[in-house]
């Protein structure tokens, strides 16, 4: 005979997890019932098989010890099916909203670059607003054909491999996920990521990270209207943000593939004043490279 005590353990036990299993089950098919369970749970190969109906088996605690390892099991099996459909929703909301965004972006003008009005005192007026160059029709063609076309599955598989981290820290963890996906240049994917991170956390210590890294997924992408514009709010929100300085010379960068030389000028001589230990110091090269790419004597 079972000793009383180990056997209501036991049985609390079965009844806990059986009842976190529904639980469960029911966010994996939404509207389930217990049609969705099967009479009998059967081990997984190499385990012990549960007691079939109509059949014997050993002591009623050995019993009831097979069936608890079966729907341990079992829950594992389908937290993890949750977790691979969470990410794989995730993965789809990012196509859709990145389709979105590309479709926006070849119906707008192309005549001004998408710059906030409001600029601080002290900020240039040039840098604020300038006529631009439209870009060549053959690249809204080519941004409207790969929207049509969507992702291929080595690109989906791609961008699923990339795991996004779970700390203490959800803000870092979003970033992170970001900055993985621009470093392996899944951009699209890394503007959705980062333009999230940005939204949801505001004032996080990486935010100036995330705003800079944006712009760069967007130039990296061959966007650099767009580019400019996140760049631009970067250095506008704090000017002595870790990140803004560099937003500034990705602003000249952005500039200058906009062809737009006279703002690019503007740009490096604005970070010349403003950061005069970091254009001798940590972003001399960048800053050396941009000023030899135009022409500012005039």
């Amino acid at each position: 005979m079972v000793p009383g005590a180990a056997q209501a353990q036991v049985d609390d036990r079965i009844n806990r997890i059986e009842t976190q299993l529904r639980a469960l089950q029911r966010v994996v098919f939404p509207g389930g019932d217990e049609r969705f369970f099967e009479p009998e749970i059967t081990a997984a190969p190499g385990q012990s098989q549960v007691r079939q109906p109509g059949t014997t088996s050993g002591t009623a605690l050995t019993d009831m010890l097979v069936r608890l390892d079966a729907i341990e099991a079992q829950l594992t099996r389908l937290t993890a099916s949750t977790e691979v459909n969470d990410n794989a929703l995730s993965l789809l909301e990012a196509r859709i909203v990145a389709m979105e965004e590309r479709a926006a972006l070849a119906q707008q003008p192309t005549g001004v670059i998408n710059m906030p009005a409001d600029r601080p005192a002290d900020q240039p007026a040039a840098l604020a607003s300038a006529d631009q160059p439209q870009q060549p029709a053959s690249a809204a063609a080519t941004a409207a054909t790969t929207a049509a076309a969507g992702p291929t599955p080595e690109r989906l598989a791609g961008v699923q491999a990339i795991t996004k981290p779970a700390t203490d820290d959800a803000g870092d963890d979003e970033y992170t996920y970001g900055f993985r996906l621009w470093d392996a240049k899944f951009y699209p994917e890394a503007q959705q990521q980062l333009a999230l991170f940005v939204e949801r956390y505001p004032d996080h210590w990486r935010t100036t990270y995330g705003r800079n890294l944006l712009g760069r997924a967007f130039l990296d992408a061959g966007d650099a209207r767009r580019a400019a514009t996140h760049f631009f709010e970067n250095y506008q929100s704090d000017k002595q943000a870790a990140r803004a300085p560099d937003s500034l010379l990705y602003l000249a960068e952005s500039m200058i593939a906009l062809g737009d030389t006279s703002r690019a000028c503007i740009a490096l001589a604005e970070f010349g004043d403003t950061y005069p230990a970091l254009a001798t110091g940590r972003l001399q090269a960048q800053y050396d490279a941009n000023r030899g790419r135009v022409d500012c004597a005039n």
